[in-house]
């Protein structure tokens, strides 16, 4: 049987001795199941520890930013618990200031900074406009740095 998130999310809070009203969020990366289940797994394997998301999201879904020592339960596309991570840094600057270390962290492709223009460029390009926004190289992002704290077994 399948972990739940809340049963991942009772035994860490348990072994880490935190609050059971420590506040946590569950996603997955990405739109799609081959996309979520991939980065997932460099999640798991530390290669990939920081993502890059848009402001006007953020803004347009009345979302609150991520915030250091922050906790989030990663899943893959189905919802099943992969890994808890806990935000170590987040930045707010503009695509165009993004450079090779944050790329780096960022984990996907070959982890350059060319990679990471390009994907998300294509991201930012097809995803915006659903909420009135288009891509530009200064527009503002948030990227969060995050540390992999337990993995499901």
């Amino acid at each position: 049987m399948k972990d739940t998130v809340q049963k991942v999310w009772e035994f860490f809070v348990e072994e880490a001795e935190l609050s059971r009203d420590t506040p946590m969020d569950v996603y997955y990366f990405g739109n799609t199941k081959e996309v979520a289940d991939s980065l997932s797994e460099l999640v798991i394997k530390g290669v990939k520890r920081g993502t890059t998301s848009a402001v006007w999201e953020y803004e347009h879904y009345d979302e609150d930013f991520p915030r250091s020592n922050e906790y989030s339960i990663i899943t893959d596309f189905d919802g099943n618990p992969k890994c808890i991570i806990r935000t170590t840094n987040v930045l707010h600057l503009n695509f165009d200031e993004v450079d090779e270390t944050l790329a780096y962290i960022e984990g996907e492709g070959d982890k350059s900074l060319e990679y990471w223009r390009d994907v998300h460029k294509d991201i930012f390009s097809r995803v915006l406009p659903s909420i009135g926004k288009s891509f530009n190289e200064s527009m503002p992002v948030v990227f969060e740095i995050f540390e992999t704290v337990y993995v499901v077994n």
